[in-house]
């Protein structure tokens, strides 16, 4: 297993943009610009809250301007102890969000969420994400369902992804966690982030 050792916050936002965990890329149907967010690329314990807020302030929000978009968050091989960054920390970043940035925000597809984190939402959505984001908020079980709203030209999806979604066809009670994905139970070859990162900072 590797871990991540940036200290300083400057290191911190290097790593989050190597390792494309936050991307803008394309429309939606609808025309809306796409923030992609892969969780399984956040190395929650190895980023701070504040170099969090300080990347989305200085490089992702002025991106997006003044216009409506759309994020697809991509749920795929997330493990809550590598890539969940906490409750406060996510309470944090989004009471940090400039007000535009959330009336801007139209809707959030929510990309094989899982049993866990449904309940999660269903516990913890309205006390975590105020001012009707959890109302605009869209689980998307397949990628085929990712499709009627977005074009797939428009956005890059992991081979990860894909393979994982190819697997929910023929053992779809993974959806409710009562089937195991492990790779040694199946044989299925084991997933590496497809964005490897180091043991240490960018220098």
């Amino acid at each position: 297993m590797q871990i991540v050792t940036c200290n300083g916050v400057s290191d911190q936002e290097q790593l989050i943009e190597k390792l494309e965990i936050f991307k803008i890329q394309g429309r939606d149907k609808r025309g809306r610009r796409i923030l992609r967010i892969i969780g399984k690329f956040l190395p929650a314990r190895a980023l701070s809250t504040e170099s969090l807020k300080k990347y989305l302030e200085e490089k992702i929000f002025p991106e997006l301007g003044e216009r409506p978009f759309s994020v697809v968050y991509i749920h795929t091989g997330v493990q809550r102890s590598e890539n969940f960054p906490g409750i406060s920390t996510l309470r944090s970043i989004y009471e940090a969000l400039p007000i535009n940035i959330k009336e801007n925000l139209e809707a959030v597809y929510f990309v094989h969420p899982g049993l866990q984190a449904r309940l999660f939402l269903a516990t913890f959505g309205r006390f975590l994400f105020s001012g009707g984001l959890y109302g605009k908020l869209k689980y998307v079980s397949r990628l085929a369902f990712l499709w009627d709203h977005i074009r797939r030209q428009e956005i890059e999806i992991p081979e990860f992804v894909y393979d994982h979604d190819e697997a929910l066809e023929y053992r779809p009670m993974m959806d409710y966690g009562m089937e195991s994905d492990h790779p040694r139970v199946y044989g299925a070859p084991a997933v590496e982030s497809p964005v490897p990162y180091s043991m240490r900072c960018i220098s």
